[in-house]
């Protein structure tokens, strides 16, 4: 799914209004309409007693508070006893918001002035059955102050489930932010198209459900918003084809991991299990002597090999003529889990990197070797090249998150390195060169656990490794993972659950994806 900025929908807005003639009351009732249908479901569920049910709008003085209004009306409408509450000037309501207050004042509501002092207003909203969010929209972007923050923190906490109307007033539409304080919505209903605070940073957190909804926009303005190079990744677009029935092993790739160390043996064995379960064709992996023996008892599947090891137990530089006759032979590798930081295991990883031209995907002590020596990833400029970073990583290797926006620093690394960067963490980012980017819906806190990343760098490597492009394998790789994640957590609960849980349950990812598309 396509998601919006902030001045997409601006636009979108002004054609459809200003050139296409569509009355701007017209799109208000649509999306109020469909804000007043979830706080209905809202305010049924959460309703205990007898009597109409109770709604709170809080509303500001803009066309998002002409929205709120107009849920009023439609709420009191329904049945339920409603208080409309105006936070703002009633001298900056725009036209479109005064016509809504017109209305509502017609079916005999009406607009109270807020008054953060009022104990009674306090005590009615204890006993109200849903409120609706319409302070702000998604033109937000300066810090909430006054009588607008005291009613965000009224909503906060009462207790009572709110509606979000396009996006939880507090959050900055382009890039999640906090501006001071947000309301934490349990459903938002946002119009023609998600926004992208509504996935990422902390605005994702504040977005509980999110729904978008039809207010009527010309299919061929979503259609033309839609170009921009931001999605969502849902179910709808991962998919796996058919295998031929004349397949055999060699069709689905060969595939080759690098890494461990003693004490970190498991790392590439749980990447080879998931790389297996997955659908690589043929796995190969290299592990430092020491190590080897445990690899060789637990992949019954793959086929791992001894790499020369120094006293450490990890790579020494006798494992760089090897290791890399073994890169040559395959279709695509997977650099780094469990290597360990040694100066020699890193100078083998950066000796494969600038010297192997087949496609790469660095992961954990594969990144961290890279670190004060960027100019090798330059140098791949050209070739196919994908970093799994956590946020940690991420800065080691000069990523910049201090201004709190993830989408932006991971597209611009991305594009100064011209490589695929997937930035793991909360709503996962995979970032492509050109600058499209994807945010992921899957996973869950239960795979915040060593070894969770190792499955990731296994189920990339084998789809990359069955023929897929990077721009399709990495955010399917992305999504399956968390799928898979999600899976065991409703199984097992998120406490304890582990990284080979996740392996576990990758083939009922798959038959959820196989066939989609031929």
């Amino acid at each position: 799914m396509k998601i919006a900025t902030a001045q997409q929908m601006r636009d979108m807005d002004r054609v459809a209004i200003q050139e296409r003639g569509i009355p701007s009351v017209q799109l208000m009732e649509r999306a109020a309409q469909s804000v007043a249908n979830a706080a209905l479901e809202l305010a049924v569920a959460h309703r205990t007693g007898e009597g109409p049910g109770r709604a709170v709008c809080f509303c500001g003085a803009g066309n998002n508070g002409g929205d709120g209004v107009c849920t009023a009306r439609l709420l009191l409408e329904a049945g339920l006893e409603v208080r409309c509450i105006l936070v703002g000037k009633r001298e900056k309501m725009t036209p479109d918001c005064r016509e809504m207050e017109r209305r509502l004042e017609a079916a005999g509501g009406v607009v109270e002035d807020f008054d953060p002092n009022s104990s009674e207003f306090a005590l009615w909203c204890l006993e109200a059955d849903v409120m609706v969010d319409a302070l702000f929209g998604i033109g937000l972007n300066t810090q909430l102050r006054g009588n607008a923050l005291v009613a965000v923190q009224m909503m906060n906490t009462c207790d009572i489930p709110v509606v979000a109307v396009d996006i939880a007033s507090g959050v900055e539409a382009d890039t999640g932010a906090v501006l001071g304080d947000a309301v934490k919505a349990d459903v938002t209903v946002t119009f023609s198209l998600p926004k992208v605070g509504q996935f990422l940073g902390e605005g994702g957190l504040r977005t509980g459900t999110l729904k978008v909804a039809d207010i009527g926009i010309p299919l061929d303005l979503i259609l033309w918003a839609e170009e921009n190079q931001l999605s969502s990744v849902t179910r709808e677009d991962v998919y796996l084809p058919r295998r031929p029935r004349d397949a055999h092993k060699g069709d689905f790739g060969r595939v080759y991991i690098l890494g461990g160390s003693v004490g970190f043996s498991g790392a590439p064995v749980l990447a080879a299990r998931a790389a297996l379960r997955t659908g690589a064709g043929l796995v190969t992996v290299g592990v430092p002597a020491p190590v080897w023996p445990v690899a060789a008892a637990k992949l019954d599947e793959a086929m791992p090999h001894p790499l020369p090891a120094g006293k450490e137990g990890m790579l020494s530089l006798e494992a760089m003529e090897p290791a890399m006759a073994h890169l040559s032979a395959c279709d695509v590798a997977l650099i780094g889990p469990g290597l360990g930081r040694g100066n020699s295991a890193a100078s083998v990883v950066r000796h494969l990197i600038r010297t192997c031209h087949k496609p790469l995907i660095l992961d954990a002590d594969g990144i961290n070797a890279l670190e004060g020596h960027m100019d090798i990833l330059e140098e791949r400029k050209g070739l196919i090249t994908v970093l799994t970073p956590h946020d940690g990583e991420f800065a080691r290797l000069g990523g910049d998150l201090t201004g709190g926006d993830r989408l932006a620093a991971a597209r611009s690394f991305a594009a100064r390195y011209q490589c695929c960067l997937i930035l793991k963490g909360y709503r996962t980012i995979t970032a492509l060169p050109d600058g499209q980017a994807y945010v992921n819906t899957t996973g869950n806190p239960g795979m915040s656990k060593g070894g969770s990343g190792d499955v990731l760098g296994g189920m990339l490597l084998a789809l990359m490794g069955q023929g897929f492009r990077v721009r399709e394998a990495a955010p399917m790789a992305v999504w399956m993972h968390g799928r898979a994640g999600d899976l065991a957590a409703a199984e097992l609960g998120e406490y304890g659950m582990l990284p080979g849980d996740l392996v576990e349950r990758i083939p009922r990812v798959l038959r959820e994806c196989e066939g989609r598309r031929s």
